[in-house]
């Protein structure tokens, strides 16, 4: 099996290093000092279930690993629709896209059989420019629930979990994810191949479309969030709102509030990743988060004022820092 992983940061990263260390020829694609670091001394990853050093090839430059059996991308999904010239020297005929992302996906409505079959997104897929980069028939979800940080250069820190869901769009068992789950397995990971990924794209979306806009908003813990009575509250009512999103479009999360508050709870102190972009002064993943939610809405008829205000908010946030850069 030959993988290469674009965006090779603090998920990509863990991910190559635990497939190279299943056998799995693996190229990472990365860039700046994190990529010299990986080419002097590879990636170092700090885990409390024992540390490691792997050294997969590392480049910027995807003609120098040329196609593959499947390509990991962990950009964030406000980079897929400029990844074309990126993604498509590491194509072939069958070659699979395994989309690391929270959120809603650019696919999620294809093969999914209802009335919204097909539909696009246009808050995630704008004018199909994501499609046009990533086709649909190449993709694979992947729905995150590890927490890793880029430590310093090269060094990867692995805070909890080792899941990595992953699914066909149309719920097909198919041997490009079973084996892709088989390699992950023997390199440390957890990788179920589920029938119905989307029930865990909305368990995920459930605690991120609240505690990350949230955070940023507040530059707040996610511990600190729930501390905190007033914002605890909010956090339920846009978990509310977006449970009933999920299920007028077909998907029941199947997990109480009450439940995912819980587990958000035993995060602690840790920044969310769109806090960590702020704090970086780069531009936030909300689109695929907030965004997308309200123009489902929008598609199903459903009342979402929490929501509509906090991307409202954010959104102004995000053009601020877009305008700073």
């Amino acid at each position: 099996m030959k993988v290469a992983v674009l965006g090779a940061g603090a998920i990509g990263a863990y991910v190559g290093a635990a497939l190279h260390r299943a056998g799995v020829e693996v190229h990472l694609i990365a860039r700046g000092a994190h990529l010299e670091a990986i080419r002097r001394a590879g990636v170092r990853v700090l885990t409390p279930r024992g540390d490691f050093v792997a050294h997969p090839h590392a480049t910027d430059d995807p003609t120098e690993v040329g196609p593959v059996d499947h390509v990991f991308l962990g950009l964030k999904a406000n980079s897929y629709a400029s990844a074309g010239p990126m993604i498509r020297p590491l194509l072939h005929g069958t070659t699979s896209i395994i989309a690391a992302q929270n959120g809603i996906p650019w696919w999620y409505f294809h093969g999914l059989k209802g009335p919204y079959e097909g539909y696009r997104i246009e808050s995630v897929d704008p004018g199909g420019a994501v499609t046009s980069a990533l086709p649909l028939d190449r993709a694979i979800g992947c729905v995150v629930y590890a927490a890793t940080e880029i430590e310093e250069p090269g060094v990867i820190r692995h805070l909890e979990g080792t899941r990595f869901s992953i699914g066909e769009p149309n719920g097909e068992l198919t041997e490009r994810c079973t084996s892709f789950s088989r390699a992950a397995v023997e390199g440390g990971l957890k990788c179920p191949v589920e029938r119905d990924l989307r029930r865990d794209v909305w368990i995920k979306l459930m605690g991120n479309i609240a505690f990350n806009p949230i955070s940023a908003l507040a530059r707040a813990t996610m511990a600190g969030i729930c501390r905190h009575d007033g914002a605890r509250e909010l956090v339920v009512a846009m978990m509310r709102e977006t449970v009933d999103v999920a299920r007028r479009v077909g998907c029941d999360p199947g997990i109480s509030i009450e439940r995912r508050l819980r587990g958000a709870e035993k995060a602690g102190e840790h920044k969310t990743s769109t806090l960590q972009d702020l704090e970086k002064g780069k531009p936030l993943e909300l689109d695929v988060l907030l965004a997308a939610v309200v123009e489902l809405a929008d598609l199903t008829g459903a009342e979402v004022p929490t929501l509509r205000a906090i991307h409202a908010v954010s959104d102004l946030l995000n053009e601020n820092l877009v305008r700073a850069v």
